[in-house]
């Protein structure tokens, strides 16, 4: 058996992150290792626990989520780092997008069922997002009205089979899903999608999104399967 997700919850409410402890803890692939009730604990936390996902409240008093994301993914915290996702009392939170531009695999609303949310915990501690194209698109608001900016050198570099896939992803198809549009093995898919990420500077697949999203990539894909 593997080892339990180890998680870390960062919210200023104690009687939420007591809630969540219980659902959390009564799953077998999964630990509450800490608690902390705002950013500047949580990155304390972080350093003496190593957690593998914190959840993380925007809206907390003292250092808010956005800070504590900004701090944790500019070099602040030296080591591995977890993967964050933020939890927002209303959908289209601006701050939950400058999260995500920051480094947030994904958001959730903290009136989420436990169901989702156990399978959103799952999700980014195997490395996808918990966020769609299209609520991504929504989250921007007003980013999704501005001017795209110019396509960037770097993405002159992917491949065509590279352009084909990063397409797909930035319609959040998975692995198998592009795997079997391409007719590839998802190991081809996920080193062509290592390969992408590296390319490009980007952390995950929810990065690649923005990215697609901020360059008038988003869905962009030659017709056909991939070149062989």
């Amino acid at each position: 058996m593997t080892d339990p997700i180890r998680i870390l919850l960062t919210d200023d409410q104690a009687l939420f992150r007591a809630g969540l402890r219980v659902v959390l803890d009564a799953q077998p692939d999964m630990e509450v290792v800490g608690e902390a009730s705002d950013g500047a604990e949580a990155l304390d936390r972080v350093r003496e626990l190593h957690p593998d996902v914190v959840l993380l409240d925007m809206r907390m008093a003292g250092v808010d989520g956005v800070e504590t994301v900004r701090r944790l993914f500019s070099g602040e915290v030296e080591g591995p780092l977890p993967r964050v996702v933020v939890l927002t009392t209303f959908g289209l939170d601006p701050a939950a997008a400058t999260a995500i531009r920051l480094g947030a695999s994904g958001f959730l609303l903290k009136d989420t069922t436990p169901p989702f949310l156990f399978a959103a915990v799952r999700a980014v501690h195997e490395g996808s997002s918990v966020i769609a194209p299209n609520d991504l698109s929504q989250l921007f608001g007003a980013d999704v009205d501005r001017a795209p900016a110019p396509q960037p050198e770097a993405f002159q570099t992917l491949t065509d089979r590279e352009r084909i896939v990063f397409g797909w992803a930035s319609r959040g198809l998975s692995n198998a899903e592009i795997a079997a549009r391409e007719f590839v093995t998802e190991s081809t898919v996920k080193t062509q999608i290592s390969s992408i990420l590296g390319k490009l500077a980007l952390r995950d697949r929810v990065q690649l999104v923005v990215y697609a999203h901020d360059h008038g990539l988003a869905g962009a894909r030659e017709d056909g399967p991939a070149p062989a």
